[in-house]
């Protein structure tokens, strides 16, 4: 081994041929903690080849699955909340809006759109959890009930994203009213005979929950996702009583009869399709 052996002292590599990895190249599963490369990862459906971890995202990434070469048209994407309260707490709740879109690049916490799926006509409406939290205010429902409105319409399939932590405290009983016009305008698409397919995903809780997202011709789920209306804490001090193993887990939820099945990412655009051809 002595042509291992470095003979010379003090020897340095200057900065500009020194070669790092990228930012951004490898993904480390928060779940497992192994690594794989981001863009393997991305082609998995942002799930984990080790333990299957299904990593938390957006309408952006679900969009990209589900849409035929992520070819879609988005609905109302200028719509954007007001202030009827004129809220505030550590900021006034136009600033607080005015920063979360400069952050998320979002005008609100869901995004809607049309487009095909597998050769089918779909509207999909999806939360986004990075926009205060998913919370459910003026504009989501509005988004959600105008989608509807294209999907009756158009008679096309209606799908709906959870993601959410609940009503917008910024707009109290604005956002409550949210539950029920979202749960008329599904009682449309019922009437009319168009499938309504709902997909919560982690976390899905409180008003949502109460409302449109357990509504669906079909309650479907990613696995592991946190579904419930208060939270295990909340509830764990209210009763003060530990709860169950799993407790408001996808598996529990199922094992309970409140979802049909759990779909895991990676098939749920091929599961959908077969859903929604079966129920049309």
């Amino acid at each position: 081994m002595s042509w291992f052996i470095r003979k010379e002292k003090g020897i340095s590599t200057p900065t500009e041929m020194k070669r790092e990895a990228p930012d951004g190249l490898w993904y480390q599963c928060p779940n497992c903690k192994k690594i794989m490369q981001t863009k393997e990862h991305k082609m998995n459906a942002y799930t984990c080849e080790h333990c299957n971890y299904h990593e938390k995202v957006g309408s952006e990434a679900y969009f990209e699955i589900l849409f035929d070469h992520n070819e879609f048209t988005e609905l109302d994407a200028d719509l954007t909340s007001a202030d009827p309260l004129n809220f505030k707490d550590t900021k006034a709740y136009p600033d607080r809006i005015r920063a979360t879109m400069a952050k998320t690049g979002l005008k609100d916490a869901v995004r809607t759109g049309h487009g095909k799926m597998n050769d089918l006509n779909i509207v999909i409406a999806c939360m986004d959890f990075n926009f205060i939290g998913g919370s459910m205010g003026s504009v989501v429902g509005e988004k959600i009930a105008r989608a509807i409105d294209y999907a009756l319409k158009n008679k096309q399939p209606f799908l709906m994203i959870s993601r959410s932590g609940g009503a917008r405290m910024m707009e109290a009983g604005f956002s409550l009213m949210q539950m029920a016009k979202t749960s008329a305008k599904l009682a449309l698409l019922s009437e009319a005979g168009i499938p309504y397919v709902s997909l919560l995903t982690d976390p899905t809780t409180g008003g949502v929950t109460a409302s449109y997202a357990m509504l669906g011709d079909f309650n479907i789920s990613e696995p592991e996702a946190l579904i419930g209306f208060a939270g295990p804490r909340v509830i764990r001090e209210t009763i003060g009583k530990d709860l169950p193993k799993g407790f408001q887990s996808a598996e529990f939820v199922l094992e309970h009869g409140f979802l049909d099945f759990i779909v895991d990412r990676k098939d749920l655009k091929d599961k959908l399709t077969s859903l929604i051809k079966m129920i049309q």
